[in-house]
C-alpha cells in the first residue's frame, strides 16, 4: 500500500529520503518483519533530522492517520526487544 509520508519542506533531499525510509520500515514492521538494528539505526537518523519530541509526535500522528500504523509502538518494541527481527503482526 502507498501512504502519504509526512514531510517538512525545509528538509534536504537526503533528509526526505531518510525519513521516508524510516516510515517505510514502520510500514514493513506491520506487514512483514524488519531487522531490529535497521529500525534502530533509521530511528536515530530520524531523530537527527527531527530532534524535537513534539515534532516527532506530530509526524508520528500524521503517519498514523494516513496508514493506521503506530510508529511509537514499533520504536518502543524495537527498543525493548532482544529479538533480531520486529513484527507487529
Amino acid at each position: 500500500m502507498n501512504y502519504a509520508y509526512p514531510m517538512d519542506e525545509t528538509w534536504s533531499t537526503e533528509e526526505i529520503i531518510d525519513v521516508v525510509n524510516f516510515f517505510s520500515l514502520i510500514e514493513q514492521a506491520y506487514e512483514k518483519k524488519v531487522r531490529r538494528t535497521d529500525l534502530i539505526h533509521l530511528y536515530r537518523r530520524f531523530k537527527e533530522i527531527v530532534p524535537s519530541k513534539s515534532s516527532e509526535k506530530q509526524l508520528f500522528e500524521e503517519f498514523k492517520r494516513s496508514s493506521g500504523y503506530s510508529s511509537y509502538h514499533v520504536v518502543k518494541k524495537a527498543r525493548e526487544s532482544e529479538e533480531a527481527f520486529i513484527s507487529m503482526k
